[in-house]
């Protein structure tokens, strides 16, 4: 059985179809890629699959279990976990705070026990503490816990965005457009962190990338969306050399 499976997949906005009729499944540890053109319905498809649109069309199953129309918080809870194009910090919160943030889904204590600062409240502040520092050393962050996540370099800032995703411990982690505004270097750097989340925490990503150095150099299986639609999909490099794939995406 797949990791994930999403089944005929659709959504109109208006008399707009936004997504049609899209299939596709990942296998579990799988690095896969969703790219298209501006405007084909990539990150459409993201909000449906995390809650944010309700399908009109199709079914999307984790793992066999049908989350289809369910909230954004059900759908975290059952094991999905995204970030952003677009970073998206508490930007005047430490480095720290914004990994607590994601934490206090699984680490939590009762209003009255928060008020009170009964023992069971710093013995969870506690746990919740070293996890986040143990995740901050996997990214190579722990020097920066007390730093505002607003002075961190770009490139930090996104290892901190995706540290606060896996802090919700999913089983699969979506990526928006992780290399947006990054030089090669930066770029390079990601893809180690990409693979090595992917290794360590035995994880299933699930990618939207326009930089196809990047995709052609860490998903194994892609998906080409254009207007929508599902164009082709397969083996990341035959699927990149295909005509279609080339004048509908690459513009030659």
């Amino acid at each position: 059985m797949s990791l994930l499976t999403v089944k005929s997949l659709g959504i109109s906005f208006g008399g707009l179809r936004a997504v049609d009729d899209l299939s596709f499944s990942i296998e579990k540890n799988e690095l896969y890629g969703l790219i298209g053109p501006n405007g084909a319905g990539k990150t459409t498809v993201f909000n449906m699959l995390t809650g944010v649109y309700k399908p009109t069309q199709g079914t999307f199953l984790l793992n066999g279990r049908n989350l289809t129309g369910m909230s954004t918080t059900a759908i975290s809870h059952a094991g999905i976990a995204r970030t952003f194009q677009n970073i998206r910090l508490f930007h005047e919160m430490s480095v720290l705070d914004n990994v607590k943030v994601g934490l206090h889904e699984s680490i939590s204590y009762s209003t009255l026990t928060g008020i009170l600062r009964l023992p069971a409240f710093f013995a969870k502040e506690k746990a919740m503490n070293e996890k986040a520092m143990e995740l901050l050393s996997v990214f190579g962050l722990e020097k920066d816990a007390e730093t505002l996540a607003n002075n961190l370099p770009y490139g930090a800032q996104r290892k901190l965005e995706i540290a606060r995703a896996m802090a919700t411990n999913p089983v699969l982690l979506l990526l928006d457009e992780p290399a947006a505004g990054m030089n090669p270097n930066e770029t390079e750097e990601l893809m180690k962190t990409i693979r090595f989340v992917r290794d360590h925490f035995d994880m299933t990503i699930l990618l939207i990338e326009h930089d196809m150095r990047l995709v052609s150099g860490i998903c194994e299986r892609i998906t080409v969306l254009n207007f929508g639609q599902e164009l082709l999909s397969g083996n990341t490099k035959e699927v990149l050399q295909n005509d279609q794939v080339v004048k509908a995406y690459l513009g030659e």
